[in-house]
């Protein structure tokens, strides 16, 4: 049994596998040191033998790669770029068996440890998200891979592990693979090493990627830039030594900092600026840090950039002061481009140390540029994961990732569209929270969904990584107990709006009912009469009684009914009597008062109780008549009001001779309609003329403007009708106004 495992594990590796894997491993062991245990190694080991000839898990993929090889490259490289850890080589190693159920989380915490557990369980959590391959360029994956993970050192294995496979496929004879690999490298695993403050990682993974992508831009920069690094580094060398010198002899206390850019990033400045290698300025950088008090930062950081400008040459345009006006986001630094020696443009960066570590503590700004919020426990993540990449002591180190927990976002979830794309909402959103995101009619007619493909219904709170389908329908509409199920202001708000404009519609289509009846009755439908209708009825608004209408919630009959016995009621009042043998009762201080001889009514009678009627606004020097309502006040109507002309039909008899004596004194409403074109300062122009008419007042303004036009209407204060004639002429004369009239 034993040779047959043996010429098993023979036939599973080739020979320059077989040299690898003994060097890997040896590697391993040399760089864990005391880490790793007997046990550990010989658990491992027999792991990966009985998985490999039990239950062929660890056979090559579809591209021909050796799942062991990798874990073991990945682990290498885990040691190399990050730290030698036990917890993350071990996962790394035995991933695989629990992923093909040959092992089970609770098998590896009585095998190895908590720790470990708790890494293979976010390695299992992550898996199915790739999936949904269409998602992995959307900014909000980033935040659920980091949901899911639990912990960030599994994020760590996978970037590493992406790193490793991106170096190991080079020459693989799949041009589509490797395309596809590249590109999620690019668009998810490099900002994820960026967001991680790997920028060693980040950049190789850049660089790979545009090699891979599009190796004969690659190749043309690669050669361009021939010097060796040894070559680099002894350039940067002899142009700091100068600089080194003078700021030494100013008594600064400072780090230099040298560096060449990467191809990718001189290759995206190329595409940027439109320009070939020559004129990227900025192919080597230099950054000098300055050790002083915020007091005497900005002098400091002034006089470092006099000495650097005067051992050489600036060049002007490419300067940039972020000290005096700081980023938005609170960069702050001095940026120039000299002409160094080798007729090389260098751009050297000066700043504080207070102002290089808020630079530092901006990478967290990479990922809410678009306008993601973030919170006070995503930059102590941040910071936190930053110690850890700057610890000196690797168990002090390791000892901060285990205790961190990337589960920053317990108040949202991200769910994916069909098509891929990830959509974040608050915790405890709904399915139909989700519908009315993706838009408002696929939310005002959502009847249920598929989720990850079994049916749901619209209250079904959604959960990270939740692939959902709405199903609509057109007889479908937002109703009142929606609002009990949608948690999104933006799905309430759009419930209520539609339930609004919804019962809005109705009420309007039950009002048009309701004057069609009076119309066929031949009756005169008055707004305060109605409303003691609809309050008699118990209605709060008129949009409730009339929508109750449409709704057969209330017969219409029943309204025209008691609407003819309340004016049955006012006419038994008059049954008897003519017009002239009303009381004119006398002004009460409820009522409004004007001139005592303003008006005569009939016979030659003054000061009686008399209300300018709304509908029509009469005003002095306006033709008028009379109406005499049941409780013997009397209305003013304008002769060529619509409603007096109705009551004259109806009401013949309480129809009384009026007509304006004296002086025009006291101030009367009037109503003007304005239409016309919707020009920048329209409205104050129309304002300007109305304050400046002696003796006229603006008491309001209601402008609705649509399609370049606007529609206005005015309500003055005037005190006679010339004085409105002149008011309109006035108006109709503003450059832009068309058309107005006096309502």
């Amino acid at each position: 049994m034993e040779n047959d495992s043996m010429a098993m594990m023979q036939e599973y590796f080739t020979r320059e596998e077989r040299q690898e894997l003994a060097g890997l491993v040896r590697d391993l062991k040399g760089k864990l040191g005391d880490q790793l245990s007997r046990h550990d190694i010989d658990t491992v080991h027999d792991l990966i033998e009985r998985g490999i000839t039990e239950a062929d898990i660890f056979k090559r993929d579809q591209y021909g790669l050796n799942p062991v090889i990798r874990h073991l490259r990945t682990a290498a490289t885990l040691c190399e770029s990050i730290a030698p850890d036990r917890t993350m080589v071990i996962a790394t190693m035995i991933y695989n068996l629990c992923r093909k159920d040959f092992l089970d989380v609770e098998k590896v915490r009585t095998l190895f440890d908590d720790d470990i557990a708790r890494v293979v369980h976010g390695l299992l959590n992550v898996a199915p998200l790739y999936k949904k391959q269409a998602a992995v360029e959307n900014e909000n994956f980033h935040k659920l891979l980091l949901t899911f993970a639990e912990d960030v050192r599994v994020i760590l294995i996978m970037t590493v592990d992406r790193l490793a496979l991106m170096r190991a496929i080079n020459h693989h004879p799949n041009e589509k693979f490797v395309h596809e690999i590249a590109s999620e490298s690019r668009y998810l695993y490099a900002p994820l090493a960026h967001k991680l403050g790997l920028y060693a990682i980040k950049t190789e993974l850049e660089d790979i990627s545009l090699k891979y992508l599009n190796r004969k831009v690659f190749s043309q920069i690669a050669r361009r830039l021939n010097e060796t690094k040894q070559e680099r580094d002894q350039y940067v060398a002899d142009f700091i030594k100068p600089i080194d010198q003078r700021l030494k002899e100013e008594g600064l206390k400072f780090d230099l900092k040298g560096r060449t850019k990467s191809i990718n990033s001189i290759w995206q400045k190329m595409q940027k600026q439109g320009v070939d290698l020559n004129g990227i300025y900025d192919l080597f950088a230099i950054r000098i840090i300055l050790d002083t008090t915020p007091k005497d930062e900005k002098r400091a950081c002034w006089l470092a950039y006099s000495i650097v400008t005067d051992i050489y040459k600036a060049n002007p345009s490419r300067f940039k002061d972020w000290i005096t006006i700081p980023k938005s986001n609170g960069y702050e630094s001095l940026h120039i481009t000299v002409y160094g020696p080798g007729d090389k443009w260098v751009e050297v960066q000066i700043r504080s140390r207070r102002m290089d570590e808020t630079a530092e503590r901006g990478v967290a700004a990479h990922w809410r540029y678009k306008g993601i919020k973030s919170d006070g426990d995503v930059d102590k993540w941040m910071n936190e994961v930053r110690e850890m990449l700057e610890a000196s002591g690797q168990e002090g180190l390791m000892s901060l990732t285990r205790n961190m927990d990337t589960n920053l976002y317990n108040d949202e979830v991200f769910v994916f569209t069909p098509k891929g794309d990830l959509i974040r909402l608050p915790q405890g959103a709904t399915l139909l929270d989700f519908a009315f995101h993706i838009h408002t009619r696929v939310g005002s007619t959502c009847m249920g969904g598929k989720v990850d493909g079994k049916n749901q219904k619209i209250n079904y709170k959604l959960k990270s990584g939740d692939t959902v389908e709405v199903i609509t329908s057109a007889s479908q509409s937002p109703r009142l107990d929606w609002l009990k199920i949608a948690v999104t202001s933006k799905a309430r708000n759009k419930i209520k709006n539609a339930i609004n404009e919804r019962r809005a519609h109705l009420a309007q289509l039950a009002r048009e009912t309701l004057q069609r009846r009076f119309k066929n009755r031949k009756i005169e439908l008055d707004d305060a009469t109605m409303a003691r209708i609809i309050k008699k009825m118990g209605y709060k608004t008129t949009t409730e009684f009339y929508a109750a209408i449409q709704e057969d919630i209330i017969d219409v009959n029943t309204v025209v009914e008691q609407y003819e016995e309340i004016l049955d009621k006012q006419n038994e009042a008059i049954a008897h009597g003519t017009a002239e043998e009303f009381v004119l009762q006398q002004p009460t201080q409820q009522e409004e008062k004007f001139s005592d001889d303003i008006l005569t009514i009939g016979d030659d009678v003054k000061g009686v109780n008399y209300k300018l009627a709304r509908c029509c606004n009469p005003i002095y020097g306006d033709k008028i008549q009379g109406f005499i309502a049941s409780d013997g006040a009397i209305k003013i109507h304008r002769t060529d009001c619509k409603n007096l002309r109705h009551l004259k039909e109806r009401y013949p008899y309480r129809i009384i001779r009026t007509r304006w004596t004296g002086k025009a004194g006291s101030q009367f409403v009037a109503t003007l309609k304005v239409l016309g074109r919707d020009d920048i300062g329209i409205v104050a122009s129309i304002t300007s003329v109305i304050n400046k008419t002696e003796n006229c007042l603006l008491r309001s303004i209601n402008i609705q403007s649509q399609g370049g036009l606007f529609e206005g209407v005015l309500t003055v204060n005037v005190n006679n009708i010339t004085l409105l004639d002149d008011l309109t002429k006035k108006i109709l004369n503003i450059k832009g106004v068309k058309q107005v009239e006096r309502l």
